[in-house]
């Protein structure tokens, strides 16, 4: 297989959430995690969920992944149910999650490993590719200690792009990160999503994130979670993080998350 065909890969995936529920049961109590939620996502589009912590967010996530199971409803990709983990679907993480003992490289080949009909050359040029594609090509031999927090994000981000998902499920991603190196990483991931054109799910409590990042915004309710409204962000890309533009779609959403949320609960604005 050549790395143009590799590459090019399948189209992204369309999911279908179908009145999805999930309960966590324990001795003592029981925690109504998601309620009847329902959402349909297109092939190829930006897709943002916000919410305060402890409405579902990261539990719908891992349910879309098939790292949980829901207790009634199920998740369609391509209408074929989601039953368990593929390597079509994959996670990200608010921490980068990275093997310290290999090398920035040797993270992004560790991902590729076992990726049928791929010779090991064909991995090499996969992994240099995605390097590249993230702005690091010049640390490929880099150590994990000898990156920052923005430059981890980025082996991680290439690590989860390399196998050619479908679908690229990001919960957090850029939470844990300074200021300036978030804004920088919302332009990467907007150029990365404009060339590969994968079919994202975003998880954050940022509203400003989400209307500078998504197609569209999925609001959900403190628990049990349930998608209140969903909001399209019709703004040209890339767009500016700082811009007026974004700052009143932020505005939106916050009014919005104000109307039914606890004054505690509101989620962040910055």
């Amino acid at each position: 297989m050549s790395l143009q065909e590799e590459l090019q890969g399948p189209p992204p995936a369309k999911l279908i959430v179908d009145h999805v529920s999930k309960w966590f049961r324990q001795k003592r109590q029981t925690v109504h995690a998601l309620d009847d939620v329902s959402l349909e996502v297109e092939e190829g589009e930006f897709i943002v969920i916000v919410g305060p912590s402890g409405c579902g967010k990261s539990t719908l996530l891992d349910i879309i992944a098939g790292l949980e199971r829901p207790d009634k409803g199920r998740v369609l990709a391509d209408n074929q149910p989601v039953i368990g983990p593929g390597r079509h679907r994959l996670v990200m993480f608010q921490e980068s999650a990275l093997f310290p003992w290999l090398n920035a490289f040797g993270n992004v080949m560790f991902g590729l490993k076992l990726k049928p009909g791929l010779r090991n050359r064909e991995r090499r040029e996969v992994a240099k590719f995605f390097l590249h594609l993230v702005g690091l090509e010049k640390f490929m031999e880099a150590n994990v200690h000898e990156l920052s927090g923005g430059m981890k994000q980025r082996v991680a981000l290439a690590r989860a792009l390399a196998p050619n998902p479908r679908v690229l499920l990001m919960d957090e991603p850029f939470a844990a990160l300074d200021a300036m190196t978030r804004e920088q990483l919302y332009g990467d991931i907007q150029q990365i999503w404009q060339k590969r054109r994968k079919t994202i799910i975003f998880v954050t409590h940022n509203v400003r994130e989400a209307a500078c990042l998504a197609d569209r915004v999925v609001i959900m309710t403190p628990t049990p979670g349930r998608i209140r409204e969903i909001f399209e962000v019709n703004l040209p890309r890339p767009r500016d993080f700082n811009s007026i533009e974004i700052a009143r779609h932020a505005s939106k959403l916050t009014a919005a998350l104000k109307g039914y949320l606890a004054p505690e609960a509101v989620v962040s604005v910055e």
